[in-house]
């Protein structure tokens, strides 16, 4: 399903696209969140007629059944829109409140990170597992933040702009997730996030040995609107760092 939805993703970056802002300023959609979703949510719907669906765009499909599907058809809308290739489509499962499964599938850059439960995570079916990165000032972290919204992540931007190795910012959390749990980055946090941005991500990071809490510390939950994920080893000294999530 993600790489279809990503197929169609592809058609449409290069052509003429419909973009229109959401509730604010710099909160993009396009015709593209739309046709990718419209490809996910029919095949699930076809696969798991019971299952309830909520979908970025479409918002919430109802089912009758312990199963619920998760979808961002297109993270990094704003990439998207400017034909930045740092986009991807995120889908995950969860059976009774328990994410089992779960994919991030960046088309433009032809990659796929795939975890499930007690399974363990893949990159382009590779095993792949988080970095072994000991230190926060040995460590290249990513953040993100609506533009609106920069002071709530000022402090926390700051703080670990003077301790880490580098502060990335590229736009698409699930993707950031995928990438901390591929290696590439030691950790990743950001606030006022949405289950869609997140629940693949976190699964992939788990299962590839990661931490995953909320940015002061405290347990995740897909709906607790902040999010840590490292690679384990420096979580806590991050946390740290960031302030015990400056009012998270």
């Amino acid at each position: 399903m993600a790489r279809e939805a990503g197929r169609e993703l592809l058609d449409r970056l290069n052509r003429p696209r419909e973009i229109a802002q959401k509730s604010r300023r710099a909160d993009l959609v396009t015709d593209a969140d739309g046709a990718s979703e419209r490809i996910i949510v029919a095949r699930l719907r076809a696969a798991y007629p019971s299952a309830t669906i909520l979908a970025e765009e479409s918002g919430r499909h109802d089912g009758a059944s312990g199963e619920r599907w998760i979808v961002d058809p297109l993270d990094g809308t704003t990439n998207f829109a400017h034909a930045y290739p740092l986009f991807c489509i995120s889908i995950a499962y969860e059976r009774n409140g328990e994410l089992i499964a779960g994919v991030v599938h960046a088309p433009a850059m032809g990659e796929t990170f795939a975890a499930e439960r007690g399974a363990g995570a893949t990159f382009n079916g590779k095993r792949s597992s988080v970095s072994d990165i000991e230190q926060v000032d040995d460590a290249m972290t990513c953040t993100g933040f609506h533009p609106a919204d920069y002071e709530r992540n000022a402090v926390c931007f700051a703080a670990a702009s003077r301790r880490t190795q580098a502060v990335r910012r590229d736009g698409a959390a699930a993707l950031d997730l995928a990438y901390v749990a591929c290696g590439r980055y030691d950790g990743f946090w950001e606030f006022d996030l949405s289950p869609w941005d997140v629940a693949a991500g976190t699964l992939l990071v788990r299962e590839a040995g990661g931490t995953v809490t909320r940015v002061d510390g405290t347990p995740a939950a897909l709906d607790a609107r902040s999010i840590l994920a490292t690679n384990g080893r420096i979580h806590d000294e991050l946390r740290d760092v960031l302030g015990a999530g400056s009012g998270s």
